[in-house]
């Protein structure tokens, strides 16, 4: 192995993905007492960051990057600012370009084009070594004939750090992770959840002030993911380091970022914290990928003094528009009534504190996530109202549409 390959962030094969196109970023669209349709009340504003402690990460900016063989595209012309000591996610379905990106962060992979930035310092030709990185990867990466001290300290050794100064950092992580009763085992005697620690062990020795996570909980079950997810969130926020965590989870993006970078087929979908995304989802993917269940999405058209789900007699959701429009309604923000969206339950499922109603409105499914236990039988007809704003979205790009002005009269339990 050559000393550029020997920081603990280097032993994973090259992946391949592919790629497609972007779509823009309008605004959020409320409806106001002016048409005769469902009654939004404009709440949908993000609110103000948390404070954050002290930061001892760098900053990290990707700048027009591109990564390509041939004609396949990875990555095409993305930019991304990460500060110093924030918990960034690179969130998006498997090939969108997620993990090469972070490949290309750390040195394990070159862009073909653009630039890297680590803490103001041009890294794009250096090798992972000398980039002040660590990585933790999906498989931990720990070597099996070494037990659980010495795949911590082996970046360390491989960089021949002095034995105090080694025994000073194991002692800290382990400390940190709570494994010091662990340090004798090999990885085979381990769980996943303890090999989980152990690799993060290793990125902490190395001080580095930024810390690269490639999809670290995919191997893990639900329950320790979720403990998991904690642990990994409450060791940034006490160490100030940048991180930047690639995953597929939206629940994982949503419950530990500060930034979302949301990416599709090598482009970015949109970039924001996870309040805005969720309340100001700049593309009918990003709605459709954020939220659980996901948003509603439902082909309008114009029928009587607006636009209703297409299928529908009303009620109506907007102003006549011109152009194939999309329109969105969060399933938590819809709730029975007397009147309304008329629909016909499909199928109600009970989650224990809340319950999915899938219904059929014309021709679109919604989902309404309704509290507590609701006993409805698959055919039963229903009216949802909501108070919340309904998202629209062009039907050709995917864009949100800018503000416009709505209805007078809404409908309301």
């Amino acid at each position: 192995m050559s000393s550029d390959l020997q920081s603990p962030d280097v032993i994973q094969p090259t992946r391949r993905v592919a790629v497609g196109a972007l779509a823009a970023v309008p605004s959020l669209v409320t409806l106001n007492p002016s048409y005769d349709g469902i009654g939004c009340m404009p709440r949908d504003q993000p609110p103000l960051p948390t404070p954050r402690p002290h930061a001892a990460g760098a900053s990290v900016r990707l700048i027009d990057v591109s990564r390509h063989w041939a004609t396949a595209k990875a990555l095409d012309c993305i930019s991304i600012n990460v500060a110093p000591g924030s918990f960034t996610v690179l969130l998006g379905p498997s090939g969108c370009g997620k993990t090469t990106c972070l490949r290309i962060v750390a040195g394990l992979e070159t862009a073909t084009e653009g630039r890297v930035e680590i803490g103001g310092r041009d890294v794009t030709r250096l090798p992972p070594a000398a980039r002040g990185v660590a990585m933790v990867f999906q498989s931990y990466a720990l070597f099996p004939h070494l037990n659980v001290a010495e795949n911590i300290i082996f970046g360390l050794k491989a960089r021949h750090v002095p034995a105090a100064e080694k025994s000073r950092r194991l002692t800290r992580a382990v400390e940190m992770l709570g494994i010091g009763h662990l340090l004798d085992r090999k990885p085979g005697q381990l769980s996943g959840g303890q090999q989980q620690r152990v690799a993060l062990g290793r990125a902490i020795v190395a001080e580095a002030p930024v810390c690269l996570m490639d999809e670290p909980l995919s191997n893990l079950d639900a329950q320790l993911r979720a403990d998991m997810r904690r642990e990994i969130l409450a060791l940034q926020r006490r160490l100030g380091i940048t991180m930047l965590y690639v995953t597929h989870d939206q629940t994982e993006a949503m419950g530990m970022a500060d930034q979302i970078v949301l990416l599709r087929d090598g482009h970015i979908e949109q970039d924001a914290a996870p309040e805005a995304i969720y309340a100001q989802p700049a593309t009918s993917f990003a709605a459709s990928f954020i939220g659980t269940p996901p948003m509603n999405l439902f082909p309008l058209e114009q029928r009587g003094s607006g636009m209703v789900i297409r299928g529908t007699d009303g009620p109506v959701l907007a102003p006549p528009m011109d152009g194939d429009l999309v329109g969105g309604i969060r399933p938590e923000s819809l709730r029975a009534s007397s009147h309304g969206i008329a629909a016909r339950v499909r199928h109600a499922e009970y989650l224990g504190a809340d319950t999915v109603v899938a219904c059929a409105a014309g021709a679109s499914t919604l989902l309404a996530r309704l509290p507590g236990r609701v006993i409805l039988p698959d055919g039963a007809p229903v009216h949802l109202v909501t108070d919340e704003p309904i998202h629209l979205f062009d039907a050709a790009s995917g864009c949100r549409m800018p503000n416009i002005a709505t209805a007078k009269e809404s409908v309301r339990a």
